[in-house]
């Protein structure tokens, strides 16, 4: 990776997840329209992050909700399991309070603000992502008791176990008007949100999300390819305190807890979302790609 397609990276991501901030704060929102591309960026594959706030009202999950505004439009395909061709992205949905996904995406959101401060060429990245040129200071939250939704979306490149591309959205009023069978009222009934207020304005959050990584286009056209997994990294080190496992699932058994920092070593061999690793002591086992950088 170049220096450049480094710095870039945090700072398209910082203004990704600002964005949903400054247009909050206004009292009138403009309804967003679902982005729209010529050709797809890649194929996806979908998961659930930790921070699962949409059972708080009620909700299943937006997997389908995010499939179909992947589809509708038509900047992103979805990767069928039964294929064997990996998936290029992993994208993770959170959603809860606007607080909850603060916390669910700081380690992007804190890599984008280091890098905001430090560099004084962030004009030409943030110009491809709406209100972009409005980052700076916006991410110390909005206060106030009225009640938000607010979902995170953040795309890893499974290659690597980087993080590409984040996107946050955040809603106190609705806007968008899911009457007439119009795009937004298929992604909302896709996965059963169209029939509740609660569903339907975070279905408004995730559509913000989701156009706040389309605006990363070219970030996530850089990344690498999964086929580049076939000759991992050297090395690479523990991004959040995790564990190893005995097997590739979250239901495996612990082989050993893993600190922040600790250095691991790629066996080569990857299933899903799991990579196979082994510790300076020798030990194997495995662990997430959205745990490693």
């Amino acid at each position: 990776m170049t220096n450049s397609m480094g710095l870039a990276w945090p700072l398209a991501i910082a203004a990704a997840l600002a964005v949903p901030q400054a247009v909050a704060a206004k009292e009138e929102v403009k309804a967003p329209e679902l982005v729209r591309c010529e050709a797809p960026i890649g194929s996806v594959a979908l998961v659930e992050g930790d921070q699962a706030g949409w059972s708080n009202w009620g909700l299943g999950s937006p997997r389908s909700l995010i499939a179909a505004l992947a589809l509708e439009s038509g900047c992103f395909t979805v990767d069928n399991p039964a294929d064997a061709t990996p998936a290029q992205f992993l994208v993770t949905l959170i959603a809860g309070s606007q607080e909850e996904v603060d916390k669910g995406m700081e380690l992007a959101k804190g890599a984008a603000t280091e890098a905001l401060v430090r560099s004084g060429a962030a004009g030409s990245v943030l110009r491809g992502v709406p209100m972009g040129g409005a980052v700076l200071g916006m991410f110390g939250g909005l206060g106030g008791k009225k009640k938000t939704y607010a979902a995170g979306l953040r795309v890893v490149s499974p290659a690597n176990g980087l993080t590409v591309a984040a996107g946050q959205g955040v809603v106190r009023r609705s806007s968008i008007s899911f009457a007439g069978g119009g795009w937004a009222s298929g992604a909302a009934n896709a996965a059963g949100y169209g029939a509740s207020k609660d569903g339907q304005m975070l279905t408004e959050a995730f559509v913000i999300a989701f156009n706040a990584l389309v605006a990363q286009r070219q970030l996530m056209e850089g990344a690498a390819e999964p086929a580049a997994a076939a000759a991992a990294p050297a090395g690479a080190s523990v991004a959040v305190d995790t564990v190893m496992r005995a097997a590739a699932t979250r239901e495996g058994a612990v082989v050993r807890n893993l600190r922040v920092g600790t250095s691991l070593t790629p066996t080569g061999r990857r299933e899903g979302l799991f990579v196979e690793v082994k510790d300076s002591f020798g030990t194997t086992g495995w662990v997430s790609v959205e745990d490693l950088r």
